[in-house]
């Protein structure tokens, strides 16, 4: 599995309780395929509607299965230019990117 964080943020046109329902929506829909209990224990992200941002950790295949499906339903809702999405990987070996993803991640609202 990869490390990949992704970060969505929002043009002000998106109402900040629309954006929060989507999540919610995205959230229903991995819950769906995963069950409830799995995506409690593998899903990571951090919403913050005041910013209209939103950080997901898509390290696992329920974090995975949660960005393609905000992703999906957030650029349908709110079309292509209402979402900047950014693509985080660590590189190099597994323990030198565990020390840099950590700042990162907390930087992000991402627990790791």
């Amino acid at each position: 599995m990869t490390q990949d964080t992704y970060k969505y943020r929002f043009d002000e046109s998106v109402p900040a309780q629309e954006l929060e329902d989507t999540f919610m929506l995205a959230m229903l829909a991995v819950e769906s395929l995963h069950g409830r209990s799995r995506v409690r224990m593998e899903s990571r992200f951090n919403l913050d509607k005041a910013r209209r941002t939103c950080v997901i950790d898509a390290s696992t295949d329920v974090g995975s299965d949660l960005a393609r499906i905000f992703t999906g339903f957030a650029t349908k809702e709110y079309g292509e230019r209402s979402v900047l999405i950014e693509r985080t990987q660590p590189s190099g070996c597994a323990c030198a990117s565990k020390h840099r993803a950590a700042p990162a991640a907390a930087e992000a609202g991402v627990a790791v």
